[in-house]
């Protein structure tokens, strides 16, 4: 890895991160045109570059982040089950985290769902006057349901804010409620996925050069900025127009890496 390609893995984290595209599914892909996607200071540097889209949702909603502990224990709840499942299944995602081919169908998949949940969950866009928050509170147990959708964001491409966001639909949230759980989730979730692969990089036994450390301190500005930026946009964006147009986008880029993946293969075996 040199520094452009730092920069643009970082861009591509900042915008990608809180939509329903799949900021690792893009990673994979960007990393694998670069052929670094089997690097492992690759694999450290597109799971540390988390903290700059962290730091940007902490910034955005920093009085949310402080209301209550209730908020954090909800949040605790909704977080546990990505924490039990990512140490079961580690190594599985670690071999798919190089895997265009599970992006691009992953994509298609999530591209269709998307397509179809305006109209599935258009009720919860109704406020009911006799119970205002009746789209709008959280409890524990939707806060746990929440967490088990997040699991799926496991499998690359499947995009970890699109299933928490569809998860908090199934619990009659709104769009907004739903994206705000979703971007308040990925604070805990990004921090544990990154202490852990940092840990993991360290008991490997490599070594950050003076390059690869200040790649990371320039990836993490660059997606904070940027995530800022996505972050405004999407909330203003999705509670006007919903999710059609990721999801078209979706199975766009999704048919696209097919049509390239068995063109290569084909070139492959030629």
């Amino acid at each position: 890895m040199d520094l452009l390609d730092a920069i643009i893995l970082a861009i591509i984290e900042g915008l990608t991160e809180y939509l329903p595209v799949s900021s690792t599914g893009h990673m994979i892909i960007a990393s694998s045109f670069m052929r670094i996607a089997s690097d492992d200071f690759t694999k450290l540097f597109t799971i540390v570059i988390q903290l700059g889209a962290i730091l940007a949702v902490v910034i955005l909603y920093w009085k949310r982040f402080f209301q209550s502990l209730d908020f954090y224990f909800k949040l605790l709840v909704a977080f546990i089950p990505a924490v039990v499942f990512g140490l079961l299944l580690n190594d599985v995602i670690d071999e798919l985290l190089e895997s265009p081919l599970t992006v691009a169908i992953t994509l298609i998949i999530g591209g269709f769902i998307l397509l179809k949940v305006d109209d599935w969950f258009k009720s919860n866009e109704i406020e009911d006057p006799q119970h205002p928050e009746a789209h709008t509170k959280i409890s524990y147990l939707t806060a746990l349901k929440i967490g088990f959708f997040q699991i799926l964001a496991m499998i690359p491409g499947t995009s970890r804010s699109g299933a928490t966001i569809v998860g908090g639909l199934t619990q009659k949230l709104n769009r907004k409620t739903a994206a705000e759980f979703s971007f308040f989730l990925a604070v805990p979730t990004m921090f544990g996925a990154t202490a852990k692969k940092g840990y993991d990089y360290y008991k490997a036994g490599f070594e950050l050069t003076g390059d690869q450390i200040n790649y990371l301190v320039i990836g993490n500005i660059i997606a904070f900025i940027v995530a800022l930026i996505a972050i405004k946009s999407f909330i203003g964006y999705l509670s006007k127009h919903g999710f059609k147009m990721f999801g078209y986008y979706r199975i766009i880029l999704g048919v696209a890496l097919l049509i390239i993946h068995y063109f290569i293969y084909s070139l492959t075996v030629i």
